[in-house]
């Protein structure tokens, strides 16, 4: 009697790599905005927190490209709209709920300020997010031609153009109408290239690096 042959299930295709940044890519998606209630100062620019959870989110992207193609990297995009969405959720289930009497009263006072979003910014979110990462990737797959060389350079186009794209939507979107948004827009874009011209190519050959090491472990 024949030997049974193994089950292609049996020989599992996972790839390390993009299970940990599957992982990291979720919880930035899902902290992004609560960061984004504290606007820090960096020298003499001013900028919502939760871009440093969106330039993760651009280099995550750019690096699942890098390494898996433009198709994986495009679903994870996808797939971000999951615990975005939940997180929302849940988030205004939990403020619409009566707080506990003795809840410290300053933090009670302050939890829906800090985590609480009106429906029209949490619809310019998605949107924001949905277009500016799905460009992100898509810019970066044409210019690195899934080479896999010059990660930096490309991931730094990609990031700079896609954050630009996602200011403009987030701030039209969310407060178009109820006040001048023109300052806003660009004391913002500036901050964010700068930021990923800073940050984006030493982390995103940092974490190239860390995928291929972590798929040559399997």
């Amino acid at each position: 009697m024949a030997e049974p042959t193994p089950s292609a299930t049996a020989q599992s295709p996972l790839s390390w790599s993009l299970f940990v940044f599957s992982v990291l890519y979720g919880g930035m998606v899902c902290i992004a905005g609560v960061l984004g209630a504290k606007q820090v100062a960096l020298g003499p620019l001013a900028v919502e927190a939760g871009i440093f959870a969106f330039l993760l989110l651009v280099i995550l992207s750019s690096a699942v490209a890098a390494l898996h193609g433009q198709r994986i990297a495009t679903l994870l995009v996808r797939l971000g709209f999951v615990p975005l969405i939940v997180s929302a959720l849940l988030i205004w289930l939990v403020v619409e709920l009566p707080t506990d009497e003795g809840m410290y009263p300053p933090l009670a006072e302050a939890f829906p300020i800090v985590v609480g979003q009106n429906v029209r910014m949490m619809l310019a979110g998605l949107i924001s997010y949905g277009i500016s990462q799905s460009l992100n990737v898509l810019i970066f797959s044409r210019l690195s031609g899934g080479t896999g060389r010059l990660v930096w350079v490309w991931g730094m186009i990609a990031s700079v153009i896609s954050q630009i794209i996602d200011t403009l939507l987030f701030i039209t979107i969310s407060f178009y109408g109820q006040r001048p948004i023109l300052d806003l827009m660009i004391g913002q874009m500036t901050t964010k290239v700068v930021l990923s011209i800073i940050l984006v190519p030493p982390l995103i050959t940092a974490f190239v690096a860390l995928g291929k090491k972590l798929d040559g472990q399997r």
